[in-house]
């Protein structure tokens, strides 16, 4: 048994690093604007109103679910767009010939969506935290949700590269398939103001789990149950990076 090459790892993973930051206006800048400027729209939509069952200010409840939503988004942009670049430009079938095993393939890849998910979420929370009383309650739910999250959204972003063979397929993904699961999973409401149907289906959205145990982490209260949200999250972040280690290892996609 081979021992890990390390230094295939570490130049993919800086190489994947490097190519969001060469570009920090599409990837960083532009994200705290939109969560500003979502921020002031609710701000003056909203007013002072509190979130019904939770007795917290809503602009506070806001804050968090759109750090969480940024995160997700990003994390997922950072592997797909990679993968769709590659394939459009055929130069994924160097990297499949290199000496990186698809374990060393994967931390490289979700190193690199983890990293810029954290920089984002750590860029909005400087520019949104003058705006509230936002306080860091539980530092491990905050650290457990965002490397989580980011880790399931970088093993989709993967999955939905290899599968997608045009950038109309990846748009498709992120607008039909992304978009709504993190847009109707409370990043703007507390659950428990939905019909009860719709807060039967919401158990089953691990991005739901995500969103609100992020949020609980500043605010101490939350719509889950926090056993049954740690296990959600644990289970759908092995599942996801277990099936992007298995598709990446037999080439699905890959060697048409």
């Amino acid at each position: 048994m081979r021992s890990m090459n390390i230094l295939g790892t570490w130049t993919l993973f800086q190489r994947e690093s490097k190519r969001f930051m060469r570009v920090k206006m599409q990837t960083i800048v532009a994200p705290a604007l939109t969560a500003v400027l979502y921020l002031i729209v609710f701000r003056y939509a909203m007013g002072e109103r509190q979130v019904p069952g939770l007795d917290v200010n809503y602009f506070t409840f806001l804050i968090p679910g759109l750090m969480m939503m940024a995160m997700l988004q990003n994390a997922f942009a950072n592997t797909s767009s990679s993968m769709i670049m590659g394939k459009i430009m055929n130069t994924h079938v160097f990297l499949m010939m290199a000496p990186i095993s698809p374990i060393e393939a994967m931390i490289a890849f979700l190193s690199a969506a983890v990293l810029r998910a954290l920089v984002v979420g750590s860029v909005l929370l400087l520019v949104l935290l003058p705006f509230s009383d936002l306080h860091i309650t539980h530092v491990w739910m905050i650290l457990f949700y965002g490397v989580c999250g980011s880790l399931i959204m970088g093993a989709l972003g993967l999955i939905a590269g290899m599968w997608s063979k045009t950038f109309d397929d990846m748009s498709m993904v992120t607008n039909f398939v992304i978009m709504p699961l993190t847009f109707l999973s409370g990043v703007f409401y507390s659950v428990t103001q939905l019909p009860p149907i719709w807060q039967a289906l919401n158990a089953w959205n691990p991005f739901f789990y995500l969103i609100d145990g992020f949020r609980h982490g500043f605010i101490a209260t939350g719509d889950s149950d926090p056993v049954r949200a740690v296990g959600m999250v644990v289970v759908v972040t092995l599942s996801s990076v277990t099936l992007a280690w298995y598709l990446w290892r037999i080439g699905w996609k890959l060697k048409d």
